[in-house]
């Protein structure tokens, strides 16, 4: 894949990082509508009972169509904790969440005003953490329909997403079995370095 359009998620799925670690070039959906229940404010992660999904709240507007850019955090609920804490009830025992932790953590003890920046942040750690360096720009406009980039925005729905990947090991796998496709997180913390190699060999 050489130029990708993708949207910038929160934690974004494995298959994101699929397209990203695969692409020469990646350009960053900037002008979209917010949707609901669309992994732009979501993650899924692998918790002693099994799949996990952890919410971003965000502030509603009257506006019947909202930019996802425009998108504020709701800080009237102390999800950082809960989100926090769900990762180390999920991880705390995985092979490299020690190792990852002081990478991790800041995210969940600052701030964010916009979704979107927040999201950013997520992606920067994360590359950092997989040792993914990669070229990237943004939209200035929105187009339903694009010709000069392969389209993977679909991939942000994540009950949409059909990717499909080879098992690696994970923490409860013994109690639910092999859960497919969560947040990189799980692979970083399970694979460590080595998600990198990984997802190079993943076809989505």
């Amino acid at each position: 894949m050489n130029n990708i359009l993708i949207h910038p998620g929160y934690f974004p799925s494995i298959s994101h990082f699929v397209a990203m670690a695969q692409s020469e070039l990646v350009t960053f959906e900037m002008d979209d509508n917010f949707q609901k229940q669309t992994n732009r404010n979501r993650m899924y992660i692998y918790s002693p009972n099994g799949i996990q999904l952890l919410n971003i709240p965000i502030k509603h507007t009257r506006e019947a169509h909202q930019k996802t850019k425009e998108v504020k955090i709701e800080d009237a609920f102390d999800w950082q904790k809960q989100h926090f804490k769900s990762l180390e009830a999920a991880y705390r025992t995985s092979p490299f969440f020690e190792y990852f932790e002081d990478d991790i953590r800041p995210i969940y003890e600052k701030k964010h005003t916009f979704l979107m920046d927040l999201n950013f942040e997520t992606l920067a750690v994360v590359s950092k953490c997989l040792g993914l360096e990669f070229d990237y720009n943004e939209t200035t406009e929105y187009f339903h329909e694009v010709s000069d980039k392969t389209d993977l925005r679909g991939l942000i729905n994540g009950k949409k997403d059909a990717s499909l990947f080879a098992p690696y090991t994970q923490v409860f796998e013994e109690k639910h079995g092999f859960l497919n496709n969560l947040s990189i997180l799980d692979l970083l913390f399970n694979e460590g370095r080595y998600a990198l190699d990984y997802l190079k060999k993943q076809k989505l």
